[in-house]
């Protein structure tokens, strides 16, 4: 797919709010990640996110990537948490900066690294802020995150602004695999007032309720993956996207 970001904003447009489902590659046990796809774009996902923050078996990504791209007509973008995660087949990537780590490789040197391979596998970068809220997951520990609490949605706000300015046009709040608390909608709506970018969020997301509250708070587009890969319902996913494409901001 070509334009992969001018397909997300039209799709904005359309349908109000979208919904991201991310696949960990190192979890495609007997075709898992292929079958996931398929019925998250069945159920009315818009992307497929391929990555995580622990992925490294770069042979076992790119295989991962050329099924699900191969099973679906939906974008395939990759979620690296490292070089490692970029691979050929996809149709895109999201360059990201882990704008509150405290490790510069995560902010500019990983992405030094990972770009001649984006350009020779020809990924369109999709330049993103990714900002970690709360702590105790995988991608906190990995990525040597600088916390932003929960209940400080101006400090998240500032960073998106900052983002902004830099030049980045998505920021995508995460509160970690698996995250025992979602992004709250008083931060979403926080950063949505000085963000004028496309505002992805995810993490701990597990019902429709809560994909509602966000996307009235002003998220453009919700992600799930953790709740799904362990035996979530795939009606899940249907549910969420009804529900979310119902609201008009």
């Amino acid at each position: 797919m070509k334009n992969v970001e001018g397909y997300l904003q039209a799709a904005r447009k359309e349908k109000s709010a979208l919904l991201f489902v991310l696949i960990d590659s190192e979890n495609d046990g007997e075709g898992s990640a292929t079958t996931l796809a398929r019925e998250a774009e069945k159920n009315g996902a818009s992307a497929i996110l391929v990555g995580g923050s622990s992925a490294t078996d770069q042979i076992t990504m790119a295989e991962t990537v050329k099924k699900i791209k191969g099973s679906v007509k939906i974008p395939v973008v990759l979620f690296p948490g490292n070089v490692t995660g970029v691979v050929p087949g996809a149709d895109a990537i999201l360059f990201s900066s882990l704008l509150n780590s405290e490790n510069p490789y995560f902010i500019s040197q990983a992405q030094a690294l990972g770009a001649p391979n984006v350009l020779k596998f020809g990924l369109e970068p999709l330049p993103t802020a990714y900002i970690i809220i709360g702590e105790g997951t995988t991608v906190w520990h990995v990525g040597s995150v600088r916390t932003i609490p929960f209940d400080k949605p101006g400090l998240a706000a500032i960073y998106a602004l900052s983002a902004q300015f830099l030049g980045m046009r998505f920021v995508y709040l995460e509160a970690g695999s698996g995250a025992k608390s979602n992004v709250t909608p008083e931060m979403v709506a926080a950063v949505r007032k000085l963000f004028k970018g496309f505002l992805i969020v995810g993490g701990g997301i597990r019902n429709k309720e809560t994909a509602a509250e966000i996307v009235k708070a002003g998220a453009d587009a919700i992600v799930i993956g953790t709740f799904i890969e362990k035996g979530g319902s795939f009606k899940t996913i249907a549910d969420i996207v009804k529900t979310i494409e119902s609201i008009r901001n």
